[in-house]
């Protein structure tokens, strides 16, 4: 009997007895409360069923946009529009959320580390109906050891140093009052936020471009979630990961450790900085290498038709045709960009 049944009458998909042997499914389950765990399947194989087709008709799309011309350039600018609203619809609210504690998880597992990354979901904290705190990182699985992150996608939310704060006005939220909310809610040894760059207040920007420390506040981490980058949430996680577990045992000078971190975080955006010089440098290096290969097809494109034109003295109108359209050196050009773009 087939797991998948479709019922056209209701329009519904009804699926029959089912299991999954999967590490990274059942770590995620087993890390949710047990009364949102259906909630999380049924929105776990929507997303999935809307990343399948997106790759489908992006596929579609890169196949045949030679073929269908400017109309096809104009739907892939819808498409892309689209996607590019759902996409930010949605990594403002749970699904962000989401991402980060997978993410997270699954370094651990790589790592061969104990932590674990579990969502809080709608619980509240230690303050009366304080839900600010939206994973908790458990160090080496001891629950009294744990990093608070609050992921906050929005970018109303500005920086908030307490020179700049207002009192006596109505309470936003900050980078500065959800670090000291997390860690007061969750009772955690150091919190961190997480911000997206395609969500960010200048405010923060100033600030810290990559990853930033507040003495005595926490950390704060800006991620790339587009594009997948994560790696500033795992630098910032393994700085806080090393305050927490030594903070309970030393007696840390706090001016000197700001110092440190500083300075290692300085070093790091230089290492980064430096990458981003270096992948510029290759692109800029494929992009010459195009012009150079496109400019040798056109002379020898050229060459061709000028010795036809010499020998018989004229050009038949086919002949001219493929020369002012140069579909021949297109497809050519194809493979040449190709080869260079895998380099």
């Amino acid at each position: 009997m087939a797991t998948i049944k479709i019922n056209q009458k209701l329009k519904r998909v009804e699926i029959q007895k089912f299991e999954i042997d999967n590490s990274i499914v059942f770590n995620y389950f087993d890390n949710l409360p047990v009364n949102v765990r259906d909630e999380k399947l049924v929105r776990a194989l929507y997303i999935g069923v809307l990343a399948l087709m997106e790759d489908r008709i992006s596929s579609f799309l890169s196949k045949t946009s030679n073929e269908l011309g400017t109309e096809l350039e104009s739907l892939k600018m819808i498409f892309e529009m689209k996607k590019e609203l759902f996409y930010k619809s949605t990594i403002k609210g749970v699904l962000a959320e989401d991402e980060i504690a997978e993410f997270l998880n699954e370094y651990f597992i790589s790592k061969k580390m104990n932590d674990r990354a579990l969502l809080t979901g709608n619980a509240a904290g230690i303050l009366p109906r304080n839900k600010t705190g939206d994973i908790i990182c458990e160090i080496n699985g001891d629950s009294d050891l744990k990093i608070a992150i609050e992921c906050k996608f929005d970018k109303s939310v500005k920086l908030g140093a307490i020179e700049s704060k207002d009192v006596f006005i109505r309470k936003t939220d900050t980078a500065w009052s959800q670090l000291i909310e997390s860690n007061a809610n969750r009772n955690s040894k150091v919190s961190l936020i997480v911000f997206d760059i395609s969500l960010i207040d200048n405010s923060i920007l100033k600030f810290c471009e990559n990853v930033g420390y507040i003495p005595e506040i926490g950390f704060i981490s800006i991620i790339d979630s587009q594009k997948g980058d994560y790696s500033n949430l795992i630098i910032a996680y393994m700085l806080a990961r090393d305050i927490a577990l030594n903070a309970k045992t030393i007696e840390l000078d706090k001016d000197i450790l700001a110092v440190l971190i500083n300075r290692i975080i300085k070093d790091i955006n230089e290492i980064k900085a430096i990458k981003s010089l270096v992948q510029k440098n290759i692109d800029n290096n494929k992009e010459i290498l195009k012009q150079i290969e496109k400019s040798m097809l056109l002379m020898e494109f050229n060459q061709k038709y000028l010795f036809q034109f010499l020998e018989t003295g004229t050009l038949t109108k086919k002949d001219l045709l493929d020369f002012y359209s140069g579909e021949e050196i297109k497809d050519k050009y194809k493979l040449i960009e190709k080869d260079i773009n895998e380099i």
